[in-house]
């Protein structure tokens, strides 16, 4: 066995927490099925039961009108552009029906950032939700509240105090990309810094909210500026945790699908690929010894890899996705229904668990 493989074998029995050169070195040049045994071993220790979980719910972009022109994007549209919408109230009432009686438990709401949206249209929003609807709200992301709270003149702390009054359930960990202001200068310049989608955490955090944190790898990042992405996010979980909070509940990884998106021309081949996606979430998982649960990227990588993700440290499927658009904007569309991911999990040899936003047991399959 390598060196490398000691690091991570010691990583997963827990006697010894990973450094950030720890993780280049086994971003670099570590075994991949080395990596995936260590990682499998810590989800063990993690989740000796054998349970797979995943969620039925539905994500609803309410608008796709943005300002911020991410150059990874090929979902947004300006205000002018002839196909740009914001739902209206019949049209999201639907979906949440739909998704209702599908035995969905949960909506992940979310939007471009509309230049005209100010507070009291998301608060308007959300009442409208919970007046009619048992359905947990897992909804805008911390550059979505950076943006209302700027548009609305008000600080992003009292945006989350607000949303919360309103209706909102929990904070998702979307526009988070990479978290070094060199690679979001280049393909996200007016969105949220670093700083700022950490400091919204933060404030989440210690209002109550439960959130998830995610990566958006394969695009411009180098492997380190990669790593200093999970040090940030592992180092605001332990703050979290050392105030008794929970924090991330989950960590989710995905690939950059650079299909009819500015940067198509710029991104490495492979960088995105089915082996260097397991590389990154064995090392996620070794890394992030703080974050109970990471989720499997079937929707970027498709089922099988998604499967293989559970040998790679993964414990959670994620979504049915009932409906996806953004990823699917970019030329990328794997749909599964959720008899079909009871059948992946199954045959890779777990316990399918079906679970609510906040990761507690819906159905046992």
């Amino acid at each position: 066995m390598s060196s490398l493989a000691d690091i991570a074998f010691a990583a997963a029995d827990g006697e010894r927490r990973l450094t950030p050169d720890d993780a280049l070195a086994l971003l670099e040049r570590a075994d991949l099925l080395e990596l995936g045994v260590a990682a499998s071993r810590m989800r063990e220790r993690l989740h000796p039961d054998r349970e797979v979980t995943f969620i039925v719910d539905r994500n609803v972009n309410y608008t796709n009108v943005c300002v911020s022109g991410c150059r990874f994007c090929a979902f947004y549209r300006d205000e002018s552009a002839p196909d740009a919408y914001v739902l209206s109230r019949d049209e999201l009432f639907g979906k949440i029906e739909e998704t209702l009686a599908l035995d969905g438990t949960a909506i992940l709401l979310q939007g471009g950032l509309h230049p005209h949206l100010g507070i009291e249209w998301y608060e308007d929003l959300l009442r409208s939700i919970k007046e009619r609807y048992p359905i947990h709200v897992h909804g805008f992301g911390p550059p979505e509240v950076v943006h209302v709270a700027k548009v609305s003149g008000i600080s992003t702390r009292e945006t989350l105090e607000r949303l919360m009054a309103a209706g909102l359930d929990s904070l998702p960990g979307g526009g988070a990309e990479i978290l070094v202001d060199r690679v979001r200068g280049h393909v996200s310049p007016k969105k949220a810094t670093s700083d700022e989608w950490l400091g919204v955490m933060r404030e989440a955090h210690a209002l109550g909210l439960s959130t998830t944190a995610t990566m958006m790898f394969g695009g411009l990042e180098t492997l380190a500026e990669r790593v200093e992405h999970l040090a940030r996010i592992r180092a605001a979980q332990d703050e979290a945790v050392a105030a008794g909070r929970v924090g991330f509940r989950a960590f989710i990884a995905w690939s950059f699908q650079p299909g009819n998106t500015e940067l198509e021309g710029e991104v490495t081949s492979g960088s995105g690929s089915g082996w260097q996606y397991l590389r990154t979430l064995a090392v996620a998982r070794l890394f992030l010894d703080n974050v109970r649960n990471v989720q499997a990227s079937w929707v970027t990588q498709g089922p099988k890899v998604g499967q293989i993700s559970l040998a790679f440290g993964a414990n959670d499927m994620g979504s049915t996705m009932i409906e996806e658009n953004v990823v699917a904007a970019a030329g990328t569309r794997f749909v599964m229904a959720r008899d079909d991911l009871v059948r992946l999990i199954r045959d890779a040899g777990f316990v399918p668990v079906q679970r609510d936003t906040l990761y507690r047991e819906v159905r046992r399959f």
